[in-house]
C-alpha cells in the first residue's frame, strides 16, 4: 500500500503536498498535466497485483469517504490552512479519480468522460465567453443566463420540473431530509401533530430490532435509515433543527469523552486499559461538570 491507513480505515495521504507538486509537474508543463500520473497510480492500485484495500472498495463503500474528504476541504478553508487546503483538495480529487476508475471497470465512463462533461457544460453555459452572446456584463446577468440554459437543457432531456420535491438540492443528510419532510408536509403528506411522528419512531425502532435479530444486513440498512428519517420528522414537528441538534450532540459527546480521557490519564490509564464500568462512572462525572441550564 502506498498510502497509510487513517483512523477511519481508509488510506490517507502522508506525503507533503508541496513536495509532491514539484515531482509531478515537469518544468513548462501545462497546468493539469500531472492528472495523468494520478490516474496511472489509481489504475496500478486497482490492478490484480495492486492494493488489497483499494481493490475491495465499491462505489457504495466509497460514499462516506467522498463526504469526509469534502468536509475536510471545507475545514481547511475555514482555518485558513493553505497547505492543508492543497492536501485536502488532492484527497478529494483522488476520490473523483477512484469513482471514475470503478465506473470505467463497469464499462460506463472514465475520467476523460468526467472532464469532458464538465468542460462541455462550462463552455455551453458561458456563451458570452466562448460564443457570441452579447449584453452579459454583470454577475446577475451571468446567473440568469446560466439558469435559462440549464432549464432548456433539462427540458430537452425530458426532466420534469413540476415535482414537488425537485427543488431540494443534495446536501447533508439530515438537513436535506428535513427539507424533504417539510415540503411534503406543505401539501398534506404529514402527521397532524408530533404524536403521530413519535409513534412512527416507536414503530421503526421495533422494525430495526427485528432486522437485527434476523441478521439481514440490507434490512438493517433500510430500517435504520427509516428510523433516522422518523426521528428527523419528530424534530421538525417540534421546531428543532435536526442537523444542528446532531452537531451539538456529537460535540457534547466528544467533550465528555475527552474529560474521561483526561481523568484516566491522571490515573496513569487509557480507555484501552480501563473497564466500561470505570469509563461510564467518569462519564457521569463529566456530565456533572458541565454548566446546567
Amino acid at each position: 500500500m502506498v498510502r497509510a491507513m487513517s483512523s477511519q480505515g481508509r488510506p490517507d495521504a502522508s506525503t507533503d503536498a508541496s513536495t509532491e507538486a514539484s515531482a509531478d509537474a515537469p518544468a513548462g508543463a501545462r497546468p493539469g498535466a500531472s492528472l495523468a500520473r494520478l490516474v496511472d497510480i489509481m489504475d496500478r492500485l486497482l490492478a490484480p497485483t495492486g492494493c488489497p484495500w483499494d481493490r475491495e472498495q465499491t462505489l457504495d463503500t466509497l460514499r462516506p469517504f467522498l463526504v469526509e474528504e469534502t468536509y475536510e476541504v471545507l475545514d481547511a478553508l475555514s482555518r485558513g490552512d493553505v497547505a492543508g487546503h492543497c492536501e485536502e483538495l488532492g484527497d478529494l480529487l483522488m476520490q473523483i479519480v477512484f469513482h471514475a476508475a470503478l465506473r470505467a471497470a463497469e464499462g460506463a465512463f472514465d475520467i476523460d468522460a468526467v472532464v469532458a462533461s464538465i468542460s462541455d457544460k462550462l463552455v455551453r453555459r458561458h456563451p458570452h465567453v466562448f460564443g457570441d452572446a452579447a449584453g452579459v456584463t454583470t454577475s446577475d446577468q451571468v446567473l440568469a443566463q446560466w439558469d435559462e440554459i440549464k432549464r432548456a437543457e433539462k427540458a430537452a432531456a425530458g426532466v420534469r420540473k413540476d415535482r414537488i420535491l425537485a427543488g431540494v438540492k443534495p446536501g447533508p443528510a439530515l438537513a436535506r431530509a428535513q427539507k424533504i419532510g417539510a415540503k411534503a408536509g406543505k401539501v398534506g403528506f404529514d402527521w397532524p401533530g408530533w404524536e403521530g411522528s413519535f409513534a412512527k419512531v416507536e414503530e421503526e425502532v421495533r422494525e430495526v430490532a427485528e432486522a437485527i435479530r434476523g441478521g439481514d444486513v440490507q434490512a438493517m440498512h433500510h430500517e435504520i435509515g427509516d428510523l433516522l428519517f422518523a426521528v428527523m420528522n419528530v424534530a421538525r414537528k417540534v421546531g428543532v433543527d435536526a442537523e444542528n441538534a446532531l452537531v451539538d450532540a456529537t460535540t457534547k459527546f466528544q467533550r465528555r469523552f475527552e474529560v474521561v480521557e483526561d481523568v484516566l490519564a491522571e490515573r496513569g490509564k487509557t480507555p484501552q486499559t480501563s473497564t466500561l464500568e470505570e469509563m461510564d462512572a467518569l462519564w457521569e462525572v463529566a456530565k456533572r461538570r458541565e454548566p446546567q441550564g
